[in-house]
């Protein structure tokens, strides 16, 4: 029997008002999730420990069965993996985002985390220019996807740098950077790098005026999956992030073209790329980051519209091919990204699992309401993997 996770990055948040206070879940027409949730066990689970901050790094991490607080160094370290860097273990490796600020002042604002979603043909460039003007010995930077790109401090994990505490941008949006210019004013040798980048990407005709470094940390190592688990497995996904989770920990990463990371990635194609590598493996992590873009982008209308894409463009279409009787589905979000505040929340996440040996709920709907209301609870994010595996045996 194949196991297949199907991840809708961000798909939880709250009641809206102007959806009759339903959540965005609720709203959205997910016929395949409501069969599914009817068919299987329905709960939550709290995919982040209590101590962390609410990140995609550490929820995601905690749903492929490793505990973040033994392996979580860092959000940058994860996409390192991703890229294959080659990194000696005192490197400093940061999460560089490129940005739309007011400024890089105290008075300054973020606009926009991503940059008005740069693509990544018009992104790389301009990190090889960051390179070719400000790379050195001791700072290299690598270009990435859309808006997401690399920084390494070369021998920064023994200095102080590592201990700045910058908030993700998409925490910021539309928010005052203060506190955080503060924070990269701590180290002359940040604040300096920051600026000159500012000064770099002047007048480059997009919406890119400035780099946020964050998220740093020393090289990731875990475990092997296979030998943890007992499954030859894959992710499939258009973020580093989980690519460099899979990576890690030896997954078969596997790369999906017209993969975007939004609304309109290639549904089809990461379907396909399942469906092949079943032929052979027996677990497949599928991950969707559109429903957390929206929620990010505060987008009533584009949450929906992922979600309702997920469940018609990816689950319906893996239940073609794998019905009940040939595979174990797990639906369920790594976090909360609730179209109020933007950002993440580390709420327990509603989960289905729906397998031959498990005994029907015979609800007739899936929501985080009703996953909360079934008593079912993990209260650790990362046992999650083995009682999952543990009820289809």
């Amino acid at each position: 029997m194949k196991l297949l996770f199907l991840i809708a990055d961000g798909m939880g948040g709250w009641p809206i008002e102007e959806l009759g206070d339903k959540t965005t879940l609720e709203a959205a027409n997910t016929p395949n999730m409501d069969m599914l949730a009817g068919k299987g066990l329905v709960g939550t689970c709290r995919t982040v420990p209590k101590d962390m901050a609410p990140g995609s790094d550490v929820a995601n991490m905690s749903l492929l069965g490793f505990d973040p607080r033994t392996y979580h160094t860092g959000r940058g370290p994860i996409e390192a993996a991703a890229q294959g860097l080659d990194l000696d273990p005192d490197d400093l490796v940061w999460r560089m985002n490129l940005v739309n600020i007011s400024s890089f002042e105290e008075n300054g604002t973020m606009f926009d985390y991503s940059a008005g979603h740069i693509g990544t043909d018009k992104s790389v460039p301009l990190v090889e220019k960051l390179q070719k003007e400000l790379g050195n010995d001791e700072f290299t930077f690598y270009p990435g996807i859309q808006y997401r790109h690399l920084l390494v401090h070369k021998g920064g994990a023994k200095k102080a740098e590592r201990e700045l505490e910058i908030r993700p941008p998409h925490d910021l949006t539309d928010k005052p950077i203060a506190d955080d210019v503060k924070e990269f004013a701590k180290s002359p040798l940040m604040n300096k790098l920051v600026r000159d980048a500012e000064k770099v990407l002047a007048g480059n005709g997009t919406k890119a005026v400035s780099i946020w470094p964050w998220g740093q940390g020393k090289p990731l190592t875990m475990p092997p999956f296979k030998e943890k688990f007992g499954m030859k497995g894959a992710v499939v996904s258009a973020v580093d992030l989980i690519k460099g989770l899979g990576r890690a920990s030896g997954l078969e990463v596997i790369d999906v073209e017209g993969a975007t990371g939004l609304v309109d990635t290639n549904y089809a194609g990461k379907v396909e790329a399942t469906l092949k590598f079943l032929e052979h493996g027996d677990f497949v992590y599928v991950h969707l980051e559109g429903p957390d873009e929206s929620g990010h982008m505060g987008s009533v209308e584009d949450k929906i519209k992922s979600i309702e894409r997920f469940d018609k463009l990816v689950v319906g279409p893996l239940l073609e091919k794998y019905p009940l009787d040939k595979a174990n589905y797990v639906i369920t979000c790594d976090h909360y990204t609730p179209i109020e505040t933007r950002t993440h929340d580390a709420a327990p996440v509603p989960f289905i699992l729906t397998a031959p040996k498990c005994i029907a709920s015979r609800l007739e709907s899936f929501s985080e309401e009703i996953a909360d209301r079934t008593g079912i609870i993990i209260p650790e994010g990362h046992d999650f993997m083995q009682w999952v595996l543990d009820k289809i045996k």
